[in-house]
């Protein structure tokens, strides 16, 4: 008789709990499943082509040369293997990343929500180390331990401190193995906990205390961090940890042509994992909501004639993204398949409208004086008014 699906996944999450240090495995059914596999996973046939035509210098302990990195990142041949870009802006802006990343310095990517700044550091972490999932999630709970280490807590009590009951952060993971570590969301940690890093990153070393020994970082160790400055209640990092980063700015996209190219391709990518249509997103829909997006959120129109006031959502790539997406599954599953103007005005205020009060009226304003008058845009119009914009 076959195994029940739910004994199998319970059994191998027991299995886990009793060594806590080892990563949960599944079967090749489940693995088929995942909503969005890692990088590394993802683009595996990609990274191994770039190996094995790769016969640049390479630092100690990566994968690939720095080279080799930059054309994983934008895109370009690998012998006969097309690779897909991963990041669309300014090349020197991922070669100053990928180049920080051979020195001692650690690198921040600042920007504001929706640049890609996630991304990025996971393709970084999975050209250079194989492995983009010793990361840290920064919120204002996190604790120095989330970045240092803790306890088998049932170990500590019946055996005292010891090797076997220090439980690693992905941090010291990263240091013990030569590996890449992500921080998301730097700024969201407490100044306090966030400091728990300047040794580390200035001494490559983290002490044990407990242990009287030391943990010293072998070749490949580095740390990629993101943040952003637009977010609430973030806090400010300390002189001394600044001085340990290089900060690299991530953009918004310069151009409607770049910026609508960006929203495409990943719309591609999340069709093919949640099995949508190819045509659920038609290209005429995408250019409509990036360029609302891009006039909202730098105050004109796209021709520069018109001002306009600014919401205070973000209206980053990502949400056009998100937006889209609702759209395409309005349109499968409660439409004829194909993405209109009806669909995609079902996410435009939501994501436009964040203050109900100010955001509702520059909305308003901009339906009437914009939307409302631009050619071929009248089913558009009528669709957000059709729903109380």
């Amino acid at each position: 008789m076959a195994a029940d699906p739910f004994c199998l996944f319970l059994g191998l999450h027991l299995q886990h709990l009793s060594h806590p240090l080892s990563p949960l495995t599944l079967s090749p059914l489940y693995m088929s499943d995942i909503i969005r596999p890692h990088a590394e996973t993802a683009y595996a046939h990609e990274l191994a082509a770039l190996a094995a035509a790769d016969d640049r210098p390479r630092p100690a302990n990566w994968r690939l040369s720095p080279w080799a990195v930059v054309t994983y990142l934008l895109g370009g041949k690998a012998g006969d293997t097309d690779i897909e870009p991963k990041y669309y802006g300014q090349r020197r802006i991922i070669e100053i990343a990928v180049a920080t990343l051979t020195t001692d310095r650690a690198l921040l990517l600042l920007g504001v929500p929706g640049t890609a700044k996630t991304w990025v550091s996971e393709h970084l972490a999975a050209a250079i180390s194989g492995d983009s999932t010793l990361l840290v999630q920064g919120t204002a709970g996190t604790h120095e331990e989330t970045l240092r280490y803790g306890w088998n807590y049932a170990r500590l009590l019946s055996e005292g401190p010891s090797e076997k009951a220090l439980v690693p952060s992905p941090v010291l993971t990263a240091m013990q193995h030569g590996k890449i570590a992500r921080v998301e969301e730097l700024t969201r940690i407490p100044a306090d906990v966030q400091d728990a890093l300047i040794t580390l990153l200035s001494e490559k070393t983290l002490p044990v205390p407990e242990l009287g020994s030391e943990v010293q970082a072998i070749q490949g160790f580095n740390l990629i961090a993101t943040a952003n400055d637009r977010d609430k209640g973030i806090n400010e990092l300390s002189s001394a940890l600044r001085r340990r980063f290089n900060t690299v700015v991530l953009p918004l996209p310069n151009t409607l042509d770049e910026e609508v190219t960006i929203v495409q391709n990943r719309l591609n990518a999340l069709g093919k994992a949640l099995e949508l249509p190819p045509n659920a997103a038609p290209l005429q829909e995408i250019q409509r909501l990036v360029t609302i997006f891009r006039e909202l959120r730098s105050g004109k129109t796209e021709d520069g004639r018109d001002k306009l006031k600014s919401p205070s959502a973000t209206l980053s790539t990502a949400e056009a993204i998100s937006v889209i997406h609702q759209g395409q599954s309005l349109a499968v599953h409660f439409g004829d398949g194909d993405l209109r103007a009806h669909d995609l005005a079902a996410g435009l205020t939501g994501a436009i409208i964040k203050d109900p009060g100010s955001d509702a009226v520059i909305w308003r304003e901009y339906l009437e004086t914009v939307v409302k008058k631009r050619e071929g845009w009248q089913d558009l119009y009528r669709a957000c008014r059709d729903l109380g914009a």
